[in-house]
Parts: structure tokens; sequence; C-alpha cells
């Protein structure tokens, strides 16, 4: 290889590494996750799978539970619940209720969202479920219902226990059930202080208000570091990052700022369809009528890196004609979203209720597709 073509090599090896480093993101964080919330397409992931404490981030699962009985009328946000001794005197962060007296669930949800406060959590707890182990034990039955198959909880404050863990996978995922289930509640995240029985105390998610950061919950233990579940509203884009397993609140803040300023920087979002519209009008085949609408079930959103723009591509797949009868809701076709080489396959259902034709004219379509090739809905 002569001096010219050794220089040519170098620049262009240069140049790739650049690329690389340039779309290329990690953390200093254990483990972290980036999910997108409008497509729920996860954007980056190191160690998410992992079991580890959530510390205070766990009170979101308490959080989810108030907001569920809040949204079903089974609970009131003026209801008020005792506080016992064992809240009271319930060490770590506190709201600082005074034994015995009476707290609304306002105030305490503001306590769990804004001060961390253990005292709150085990309040709530008993005022709900009896006792605090009632609340775990429902706690554990509802985060399966839910699909978080990494959690478990020994108890509502994020208290150290060998056997409370949850994965990041699963903080975020929670995370977006709370956004998307309860937005009636979920503004309660973004209240930057809370005074209550004279003591003011700041939302420890020091990112709130910046950035179109509006939650969610901080965490940290002496086992499990710092850590942070955040979430950042941009134009039409959400997107929650996860992060454990830091150093200092400092250190959480500037990584969380780093993984969504990429995600908003190297992503985009297309919206394809939305749920019930109709994508396209399939053939059917022996029906009353002679088409059936395929539709998605929910909104059709996908989030792509702006790099492969020129690389993306749907495609619709499904069998012609499709037999009737068919039913409302039978899965019928796929569509593959294609981004370069990765393929990301969404279900596709009928729109509509078709009925077989009746046994004469059914005779009459078969003879004539036999003769003609053609059924008589296609003259």
């Amino acid at each position: 290889m002569n001096l010219i073509s050794k220089k040519v090599f170098l620049f262009i090896l240069i140049y790739f590494l650049l690329i690389l480093r340039i779309h290329a993101i990690d953390t200093r964080a254990d483990s972290a996750i980036i999910l997108d919330v409008n497509s729920n397409t996860i954007l980056f992931e190191k160690n998410a799978d992992l079991k580890q404490g959530p510390a205070s981030m766990s009170k979101l699962m308490l959080t989810y539970m108030v907001f569920e009985r809040l949204q079903n009328r089974t609970l009131t946000i003026d209801q008020e619940y005792l506080v016992s001794k064992k809240a009271w005197k319930f060490g770590g962060s506190k709201m600082f209720v005074n034994i015995g007296e009476m707290v609304t669930v306002e105030n305490l949800l503001k306590g769990i969202i804004v001060q961390s406060g253990n005292d709150a959590c085990i309040v709530l707890a008993e005022g709900l479920s009896g006792s605090e182990e009632n609340m775990v034990d429902e706690m554990n039955e509802k985060a399966v219902e839910l699909g978080l198959l990494n959690s478990n909880f020994q108890n509502v404050t994020g208290w150290p226990h060998e056997n409370h863990y949850m994965s990041l996978k699963d903080i975020a995922n929670l995370s977006k059930l709370i956004i998307n289930n309860f937005p009636e509640y979920y503004y309660l995240f973004s209240i930057n202080e809370f005074t209550y029985n004279g003591i003011q105390q700041f939302n420890r998610n020091k990112l709130i208000s910046s950035d179109g950061y509006d939650g969610l919950k901080t965490g940290r233990t002496s086992q499990s570091g710092f850590g942070i579940a955040a979430s950042a509203n941009r134009g039409n884009r959400r997107v929650i990052s996860v992060i454990n397993g830091l150093n200092s609140e400092k250190e959480r803040i500037n990584e969380t700022k780093k993984l969504v300023n990429w995600s908003f920087r190297e992503f985009i979002n297309y919206n394809l369809y939305k749920a019930e519209e109709s994508i396209q009008f399939a053939k059917v085949w022996l029906g009353k009528e002679p088409f059936v609408p395929l539709v998605s079930n929910e909104d059709l959103n996908v989030t792509i890196k702006k790099k492969n723009i020129d690389k993306f591509k749907i495609k619709l797949v499904y069998e012609t004609p499709i037999l009737s009868p068919i039913k409302k809701g039978d899965k019928l076709a796929e569509l593959h979203v294609i981004e370069g080489d990765d393929i990301k396959i969404k279900d596709i259902y009928a729109g509509k209720d078709i009925d077989k034709v009746g046994r004469f004219y059914r005779s009459f379509s078969i003879i004539n597709y036999l003769l003609f090739g053609v059924s008589s809905k296609d003259k």
C-alpha cells in the first residue's frame, strides 16, 4: 500500500469512527433505559432487565394503586386517613405527619411525589388496605397483572430489602402506564414544592419545569446509588429515561439530560395510522360485501433514527382474497415496519363483520370462479 493509499484509508477510518462517535451513546449509570412513549420503542438500554433495588422509585407502584382507586371512584381525593405510630416514627425521607392526625389523600400523594415521604406511604397503605403488608400483597398482584415480571415488593417505601426489587424496564413501563392511564393526576409529578405542617420541601427531581421535564421520581440508597425515573415532553414526543447506580445527584441529572437530549436529537417519530383507521381494503371471497377494511386496534406510531429516513418503509402482508365469514377483530394481516435490516411487525385486524353469502349464491360464485377465474363480485 503506497503512502497516498494509506492516507486515504486512514481518513476513511477516522471518518467512520467519528460517525460512530456522533451517533453512539453510553452512560456512567450501572443500568439505564430510554423509552419513546408515543411508539413504545426502546431507544437505548443497559442492564435494563436486571433485578435491582429501586429505592424510592418503587413508590411509583403505590402511586399507581392510589390513582387507580381515584379513577374508578372507590376513593376520593379529599378522603382522610389516620396517622399511626408506625407511620409517624418511620425513618428516611419524611412528609412530617403527626401521630393521630387525619391527612387527606391529596396531601399524602403530594407528600409521596414531591417529598418522597415514607411516612405518607405508610399512612396511605394502612388507610387503603388495613396494613402495609396487605398493600404489598396487592402491589405484587398488580405488578403481575401489568406485566411487570421483574418486580417484587416487600414494602411500600422502597426501603432496602434483598427481595424488594424492580428492573429499570419495569419502572419505565410503569411510568408509561401512569402517564397514559391517569392524565388527570399526572400533574402532581410536576409540583415544585410542597409545605406541610409548616415545613417546606422541594421536589427532589431537579429537572422539573425545565426542557419539558414533568416527572417522575428520584431514588437513592447506599446500596443502589442515585437513580431517577424522568419524563420529558417536547412537541408531540414524550420520552421516559430511567437510570440507576450513580454516585451523586449531579451525576444522575447530567446523565439523564445527556440521554434524553440524544433521544430527541437522533430520532424522529412518524404517526402512521390512528386506531380503527382503514389502512387498506382487502378482497373478500364469498362474502356479502366484496371488501373488508384492515385496521389497527391502536394508534400506530413508529420511531426511527433520523439517519435511516431513506431506509424506512412499510409493507402490508396478507393473503388475498380473505374467506368469509369475518368477525371484527379477527387478525387478518401484518404491517411490516422496515428500517434498514430491522423489521418490526404489527398485527392488523378486520374492521367490521362480513357475513358469508347464501348457499345458492355461494355455489354460483364457485362455478363462476372455476369457469372464468373470477368471482361474480369481481365483475
